[in-house]
This record gives structure tokens, C-alpha cells and sequence, in this order.
């Protein structure tokens, strides 16, 4: 790896990671924003909620127009555009006077962002060839999971010691080596066919399409879907959606080329992705809930019962990366997600009665985890984490070598806003479910209970159930873990289905065959 392609690598990884890190880092800033920031639109805990999707959505519904942008200008120029714009915003965030401010600050912050993501890959894909970009996929990879991993970590500390404007003010530093890098070692590259206008029309179609679907999940789940606002806005971008390709097929310059979806592995990457990814949303979100609401987990517990697997994923990320630009993508596309599902089918074992994990930063006595992790968790963690490790770079490497160059920029803001907007799509649809299996098995346990009063679905599914032997209590821990149940069932299933679609549809010779091409000129000369 030569001097040139080394620090191309350090932008790309800086560039996604600082995103990945502001998704996650802001839930433990939260409860001290909600303290400390004054407010008078919002309600506070309102206002806690749009700060943190408030970024998700500007991110979401922008990163198809963004990497349009991207192979339309140049995806240097863009990146740059996107890693000045973050740094200024996350200024902006750190220092807000008020609550609105700082919901502003996130929005914007989101629409930088969304150019940073997609474009972090096409200069990826715009640098390496063969071996060597599977490669670079792993490490971007395991860069994306360790930072994942730690925010949340590190924010807590920041904002335990410092002050929760650190949270946001640590990009400052980041972005400007990212700058640096990209302004003296990042070469330019764009769609050299690109001719005419940028297509506008299309940018704002699809914007309300993906903006649309993602605020309609979003706000229907917190409204536990009782207001209009959400089926309007889904609606909205359903109508988007299905307009956009019959859009695209009148324009002589669209914004997304149709042809992109004639490439199998394309058409059948992002398919798998919505699959896997909504299992992942699901899956994440209900053990969450099961370790903290039911088991008592403490929030400190709860993010250390999840780096077992993450830690496999960050270490063993570019390793199998670099095995699928040798031996192609199909085979740990296929095993890969076939792990997961076993992994996640190991909490089936999981009991109500599943002893607590009151870790304690400051108290040696609570480090070491109950022997019930060990069995009940831990087995599921690791086979769990070493089928993602087998996947994520992989599907990368499937995606970007299933689109021209040229087309880099807009192939990979497709799949990355269909692994967001899908599972939130997919999760909602599946909370609905699990949530009417839980009244249904509360109102079975306790007669006379009327669980579709809005005061009982206010209160239930709890938080944190108390461990007595109240009926009701015992109840709620009950059909809590038959609900979570469900959902590993739910979660494994569409594991299942991505390895299955996978193993069909993904051809190694398309993968390979790109690879060999590349390198050939480069061999050449």
C-alpha cells in the first residue's frame, strides 16, 4: 500500500467514523441535554427525541442526492465539502444556547454526514483494485464497528468528566486530519460520462421517497401509531417511490441509472441488505430492551454485553475482506449471515429469571459478569459476531464491484440508505407484531385487564420490571421474554433468508472479474 492509497484509507475510515460515532455517541449525552439545555418549543424529552433523529433523517433522506453529487462533481470535492460542513456543525452543536438550536445543528449535521458516508466508499472504490480493495473494504469495516463500539464508551466518558458539548466538539480534531489527508493525498475521480444537467427533479423525488418512509417509521412508532402525520408521510413516500423509477426512465441524464438494478449482484446485495439489516435493528434493539427492562442490567452492562461480537467484527473484518477479493464474496455472504441466525436463535435460552448484571465503572466487585452471561448470552455473542465479521466486508466488496466506477458515488448511497431506512421500516412493522402478542399474553394472564387502554399501552411493555412475586410483575417478566423470544425467532428468520438470497444470487465471477480487470493495467504499466 503506497503513501497515496494509505492516507486515501485514513480519510475514507475518519470521514464514515465520525458519522457512525454521532448516531450512537449522542444517546448517553442525552439525559444530561435534557438537564442542562433550556427549551421552549419543545418538551424535553421531545426535544431529546429530535436531536437524535433529527440527524438520522437528513441522513437518511440525503445520501442518494449526495452521492449523485459526489460522481456528478467529484468525489473529493464533495468529500471535503462534507468533512468542512460536519467540523462547522459540530461546532455549531457544541456550543447551542437551547434545545432548538441544537435540533437545528443536528439536522445540518445530518446533511453533512450524508455526503461523507457513500463517499467514503467510492474513494475506496476509486483507489483499490482486486485483493487489495477487499482489503480496504475489511479495514473500513472494522474502523466502522470499532467506533460503534466505543462511542457510546468514550462519549459517556466525555460527558461524565467534561461536559456533554465534548460529545460533539471531539469531531473538531478529527475532521481537520481527515481534511488534511484529503486535501493532499486524495486524488479526484468522477462519472467522466456524466453529461448535461444534474438531475434536481430527481434529487427531491427521491428525497421525499426516503425522508418520507423514514419519518413515517420513525414517528408512528413514537406515536405508537395514533397519529395521522405518520401514514401521511408514509404515504407520501410510497407515492415517491414508486414514481422515481418510472422518473428515472424518461430522463437522457438520471439521477440514478436503471441499469445499476440489470447487475445481479447489485440487485441482489441490496436485497440481502434489507433482509440482514432489519434483522440487526430488530435483533440489537429487543436485547436491549431484555437485558435493561427485564434482566436489570445496568446501561454500563448492557453496552458491554455487546463487545464480545464486536470486537470479532473489528478484528476479523479485513481478514475475510481480503479473502473475498481472492476467492470472491459469495461463500461468506452465505455462511456469514447463516452464523448470525444461530447466534441469535441461542437467546431462545434466555430465562426470565436470568440473573442481573449491575456493572459499575467505580466498583472492582461488579466487573466480572454472572455466570448466567456466560451461558445465557456470551455462546450467542461470539457465533453471532464471527458471522457478521464474515459478512460486512464481503457484501462491501459485492456491492462495489457490482456498479461501474463512475457510479460509485450513487450505487453505494443506495445500499447505505436502504440498510437505514429498510430495518427502521421493517422494525416498525415487526414491533407492531410483537407488541400485540405481549397484550395479548398479558390480558390472557391477568382477567379483567383492558391492555388496549391507552394509560396501560403508555405504561407496558415496562422498562424495568421489578423482580417480586407480585402477579403482575411476574406477568410483565413473563410475557416480556416471550416477547423478546419472538423477536429472535423474527430476527433469525430474515438472517436466514439473506444467507439463502445470498447463496442464490451472488455470483464470485462478477466480483472477480472486476477485480482482474482493474489490475491489469496497473500490472502493465
Amino acid at each position: 500500500m503506497n503513501t497515496r492509497e494509505r492516507w486515501t484509507l485514513i480519510a475514507a475510515v475518519l470521514g464514515s467514523s465520525i458519522v457512525f460515532v454521532d448516531s450512537t455517541v449522542v444517546n448517553v449525552a442525552l439525559p444530561r441535554i435534557g438537564r442542562e439545555l433550556p427549551t421552549t418549543i419543545f418538551g424535553v424529552l421531545e426535544g431529546q427525541s429530535y436531536v437524535y433523529n433529527g440527524y438520522l433523517l437528513t441522513l437518511s433522506a440525503l445520501l442518494i442526492l449526495a452521492g449523485a453529487l459526489s460522481d456528478f462533481y467529484g468525489r473529493r470535492r464533495l468529500f471535503l465539502i462534507g468533512l468542512i460542513g460536519f467540523g462547522l456543525v459540530s461546532v455549531l452543536c457544541g456550543i447551542a444556547p437551547n434545545m432548538e438550536f441544537l435540533v437545528a445543528a443536528r439536522i445540518l449535521q445530518g446533511a453533512a454526514g450524508a455526503v461523507l458516508v457513500p463517499g467514503s466508499l467510492a474513494l475506496i472504490t476509486a483507489t483499490f483494485t482486486g485483493e487489495q480493495q477487499g482489503r480496504a473494504f475489511g479495514v473500513w469495516a472494522a474502523a466502522s464497528a470499532g467506533t460503534t463500539i466505543l462511542g457510546p464508551f468514550v462519549g459517556g466518558i466525555l460527558v461524565d468528566t467534561l461536559s456533554w458539548r465534548a460529545a460533539f466538539l471531539i469531531n473538531v480534531p478529527l475532521v481537520a486530519v481527515a481534511v488534511w489527508a484529503t486535501w493532499v493525498h486524495v486524488g479526484e475521480s468522477r462519472n467522466e460520462n456524466a453529461s448535461g444537467k444534474f438531475d434536481w427533479l430527481g434529487a427531491a423525488v427521491v428525497a421525499i421517497a426516503v425522508g418520507g418512509l423514514s419519518f413515517g417509521a420513525i414517528y408512528g412508532q413514537q406515536r405508537d401509531w395514533r397519529d395521522p402525520v405518520a401514514y401521511v408521510a408514509l404515504a407520501a413516500g410510497v407515492l415517491a417511490t414508486i414514481a422515481f423509477p418510472f422518473l428515472m426512465a424518461r430522463n437522457p441524464d438520471p439521477l440514478v441509472p436503471l441499469e445499476l438494478f440489470r447487475s445481479r449482484n447489485f440487485t441482489v446485495t441490496n436485497i440481502s441488505t434489507f433482509l440482514i439489516y432489519g434483522a440487526l435493528y430488530v435483533t440489537f434493539y429487543y436485547v436491549a430492551l431484555m437485558v435493561q427492562g427485564v434482566l436489570g442490567y445496568s446501561a454500563a452492562a448492557a453496552g458491554l454485553a455487546g463487545i464480545p461480537g464486536g470486537l470479532l467484527l473489528a478484528v476479523l473484518s479485513t481478514r475475510f475482506g481480503a479473502l473475498s477479493g481472492r476467492y470472491g464474496p459469495k461463500l461468506f455472504m452465505s455462511i456469514g449471515p447463516a452464523l448470525m441466525a444461530l447466534g441469535v436463535l441461542w437467546f431462545l435460552r434466555v430465562p426470565p429469571t436470568s440473573a442481573a448484571w449491575a456493572f459499575t465503572p467505580g466498583d472492582p466487585s461488579t466487573w466480572l459478569p454472572p455466570r448466567d452471561f456466560l451461558v445465557d448470552f456470551l455462546p450467542g455473542q461470539i457465533v453471532f459476531g464471527l458471522g457478521l465479521a464474515m459478512m460486512v466486508a464481503p457484501l462491501t466488496t459485492a456491492l462495489m464491484t457490482s456498479v461501474p466506477v463512475r457510479n460509485s458515488g450513487v450505487g453505494s448511497a443506495i445500499n447505505n440508505a436502504i440498510s437505514r431506512v429498510g430495518p427502521q421500516l421493517a422494525g416498525a412493522a415487526i414491533f407492531v407484531a410483537i407488541t400485540a402478542s405481549f397484550y395479548s399474553g398479558m390480558a390472557a394472564r391477568l382477567p379483567g385487564t383492558d391492555t388496549s387502554d391507552p394509560q396501560f399501552r403508555h405504561d407496558y411493555p415496562p422498562m424495568n420490571v421489578p423482580r417480586t412475586n407480585d402477579p403482575r410483575a411476574e406477568a410483565d417478566r413473563e410475557e416480556s421474554t416471550n416477547a423478546f423470544h419472538l423477536a429472535v425467532l423474527v430476527g433469525a428468520g430474515l438472517l436466514a433468508a439473506g444467507a439463502l438470497v445470498n447463496f442464490v444470487g451472488i455470483s464470485n465471477e462478477v466480483a472477480l472479474a472486476k477485480g482482474r480487470k482493474a489490475e491489469a493495467p496497473a500490472a502493465a504499466s
